[in-house]
């Protein structure tokens, strides 16, 4: 599979969202091509499948800049269902509020095998470990895609945003993750 270079529906979902990315905006939005990418390549092709991967990606952390918050899965779930409802594919709300609600899953989604879900789970984790799990992709393609969307301080950040919730909710630091 080659790599995907560019998305002009993931640019125009994140343009309304730039300013309050701020210096994070090419952290976040390379994060959303790699995830774009990988989970492209674990799903395979199909009607919609490309547009509703993108909205995932665009949507599925925004939280954390729109609420200043580390707990922001709902709030993630909340901005694509507006999005979806605007777009006139509310019919999607279900499955991409799932890819959102689940992708920090530590264990294998079932529940509906013909979403996305599990593709998009695994494309997550395959950026968020810098490519050590790679879910069968090759490894050509997993390091052509890490190299053509540099991190530009994501995970950094993501780290420092983790250890902030550290401190205020010790019990709690990492409320986005699931069996």
């Amino acid at each position: 599979m080659n790599v995907l270079s560019e998305s002009p529906l993931l640019d125009e979902l994140f343009l309304p969202y730039k300013s309050v990315l701020a210096g994070d905006y090419d952290g976040y939005r390379n994060h959303a091509m790699r995830v774009l990418n990988f989970c492209r390549a674990l799903a395979g092709e199909g009607e919609g499948v490309e547009d509703k991967i993108v909205i995932a990606a665009v949507f599925h952390d925004l939280g954390i800049w729109t609420e200043r918050s580390f707990d922001y899965l709902h709030p993630s779930q909340l901005l694509a269902r507006n999005y979806l409802d605007r777009a006139g594919k509310a019919s999607w709300s279900e499955e991409i509020e799932a890819m959102i609600a689940e992708h920090h899953k530590l264990t294998r989604y079932k529940e509906h095998p013909t979403w996305l879900v599990e593709a998009f789970r695994k494309a997550d984790w395959i950026d968020i470990t810098g490519g050590l799990l790679r879910y069968r992709l090759e490894d050509d393609f997993v390091t052509d895609v890490l190299e053509a969307f540099p991190n530009a301080g994501f995970h950094r950040n993501l780290l420092a945003l983790f250890r902030q919730r550290l401190k205020s909710h010790p019990f709690s630091p990492l409320p986005m993750m699931k069996l």
